[in-house]
């Protein structure tokens, strides 16, 4: 289980471009990732949204932002268009950087217990060490959160 002071677990993915993004890469500059179920869905959107609306804050504090979810590209394309969205997505189909994070896991809903994707933030600094998990996301207030 990833935990604050970590080093970033290695990682590869694909954003809605298809270039690929490593771990190596965010090096060097401060790092949001948030991971999320599934895209234009109420709170997903909810989510994606607040920190769109608050992105500029993010850059004038130094962050790059990447949202995750195991959506396809082509489903990460229209989820961008559609909400204008000015933030890379990863597409994590075989949950691998999900599970390197932590962030799969057993979900209750209305009694059931399946896996999927749990609702979590990660702030990293400048050299990939983690600073903050945000387990308990507010959807709409996000970036106050993360901020």
């Amino acid at each position: 289980m990833l935990q604050v002071g970590d080093k970033m677990p290695s990682f590869a993915a694909a954003d809605e471009t298809g270039k690929m993004v490593t771990d190596k890469d965010l090096i060097g500059k401060k790092t949001v990732i948030y991971f999320y179920p599934k895209d234009s869905t109420p709170g997903c959107t909810a989510e994606a949204c607040n920190i769109r609306d608050n992105y500029h804050a993010f850059l004038a504090q130094g962050y790059q932002v990447f949202g995750v979810s195991k959506d396809s590209q082509a489903s990460h394309i229209k989820f961008k268009e559609k909400y204008d969205l000015p933030f890379p997505l990863l597409s994590d189909p075989t949950t691998e950087m999900l599970q390197a994070f932590g962030a799969w896991g057993e979900k209750k809903n209305y009694g059931k217990v399946s896996m999927g994707t749990l609702r979590k933030t990660f702030v990293f600094n400048a050299e990939g060490i983690l600073e903050r998990i945000i387990e308990k996301v507010d959807t709409k207030n996000h970036s106050a959160q993360i901020l």
